[in-house]
């Protein structure tokens, strides 16, 4: 039973209950009184004791009627309130009626909690990296660009060297059996996923920092690099706006480790990256077209996808991931844009 449905009923009951009571009393107080008249005095031919309980139910539940609208209204404003919480926008414009201004208040402090605790969560991740920086980022830089250097002098160099020998096998030997052919193309295949693995490893092992660079110049440089060595169609669109470091750095991982992640297990043929601003919120969203996987199935065992969560919750975002086997995965992080510096400033 519904608001409007309960105070309709609840408005019956009080027009029985209030005919009931009005009843007893004129009996009591007039015992001698002709009750017969009541039947015979008509009313648009109605006797006037059914027209007066009529009326009286009628007014009743007519009440009961309007109280139940209006009671629903302010719920539904609450409701209204708490939902855009929820996603993140803030409270709305619109007024709560006077009985619910003390819900109102409640609200708009929990909204300014919240607003307070992805501030303080985005602070204090600035304040972890440039920290983390300071002291380890120099030694391990140099140690992820000398493994990344030496498997791209050898492993990468290799692999590539018997892609092009097993091509070559295969495009110029027409005396081969057809089930050999078939083998040594099943092995070039193989040859040509271990480069894609390959190069996935090697963009776990660049340097995190951004090394004076902004997040969308980093990118930017990782694409240009991407589109020299890996057979996808790549496009972005990168706007400039300013960002705090701790936001960078976070953004700049979650970025390595989705790109990654399409390399080894899309088989994509296209890749497109969106980084804009709008509405004081980053949003980052870096999409494929290849075969997609079960999400959540996924996440449960797979430590790149939730460090990439953790990493989104750490600087006060949140990160969706749609995927469509057969059509591909929608990878988008939203981060509320604060301003650490000019509020230091003051």
């Amino acid at each position: 039973m519904n608001i409007i449905q309960r105070y309709v009923v609840i408005g019956f009951l009080i027009s029985l209950l209030s005919l009931i009571t009005i009843g007893a009393i004129l009996f009591y107080s007039f015992p001698f009184m002709n009750w017969a008249s009541f039947w015979e005095v008509k009313v648009f031919d109605l006797p006037l004791i059914l027209f007066s309980s009529c009326i009286i139910f009628l007014i009743g539940i007519i009440t009961g009627l309007l109280s139940g609208v209006f009671e629903k209204k302010q719920w539904q404003t609450v409701y209204d309130q708490v939902t855009h919480i929820e996603q993140g926008r803030g409270l709305m414009d619109k007024q709560a009626v006077p009985e619910l201004d003390m819900v109102q208040q409640i609200l708009h402090k929990i909204n300014m909690q919240m607003k307070e605790q992805a501030k303080l969560a985005q602070k204090l991740a600035n304040e972890k990296a440039v920290d983390m920086e300071n002291r380890v980022q120099e030694i391990i830089s140099q140690e992820r660009n000398r493994l990344a250097r030496e498997l791209h002098d050898s492993v990468s160099q290799q692999l590539f060297a018997a892609s092009m020998l097993m091509s070559a096998i295969t495009e110029n030997n027409s005396e081969l059996a057809e089930y050999q052919t078939k083998q040594l193309l099943l092995v070039e295949q193989m040859i040509q996923q271990s480069q894609l693995e390959m190069r996935a490893l090697l963009l776990h092992l660049r340097p995190v920092a951004l090394k004076g660079k902004t997040l969308q110049e980093g990118i930017e440089e990782l694409l240009i690099e991407l589109q020299h060595k890996i057979p996808m169609e790549l496009s972005w669109k990168l706007e400039k706006f300013r960002m705090d470091k701790g936001v960078e750095d976070h953004l700049f991982r979650i970025v390595q480790e989705s790109f990654s992640n399409s390399l080894r297990h899309s088989k994509a043929a296209s890749l497109e990256v969106l980084l804009i601003e709008r509405d004081q919120f980053i949003i980052l969203r870096i999409e494929d077209d290849g075969i997609g996987f079960d999400v959540e199935s996924e996440k449960a065992g797979s430590y790149g996808l939730q460090n990439m969560y953790d990493r989104a919750l750490e600087i006060g975002g949140v990160m969706k991931i749609v995927s469509v086997k057969g059509q591909g995965t929608r990878l988008e992080v939203k981060v509320p844009k604060i301003d650490l510096k000019g509020e230091d400033d003051d």
